[in-house]
């Protein structure tokens, strides 16, 4: 492989190349950045929501355990 690039220009090996290969494979990089993003933002909310309901829970549980009327 490097005896290939070896003999052309710099703009072939730095420009060139990975513009067809962003051509080629676009669509596959695109698809598999949209599904990392999307996991992460999953990811993100299922945390959020967790200790949302941790939070509530905690709120509620000091609060009918001082009351002591349960």
């Amino acid at each position: 492989m490097r005896e290939i690039f070896a003999g052309l220009p710099w703009w072939v090996k730095w420009v060139a190349v990975p513009v067809i290969a962003l051509v080629v494979f676009g669509g596959l990089i695109a698809s598999v950045v949209g599904f990392v993003i999307g996991l992460l933002f999953k990811l993100l909310v299922f945390v959020a929501l967790v200790a949302g309901l941790v939070y509530v829970v905690r709120k509620f549980t000091s609060t009918s355990s001082s009351r002591g009327d349960w």
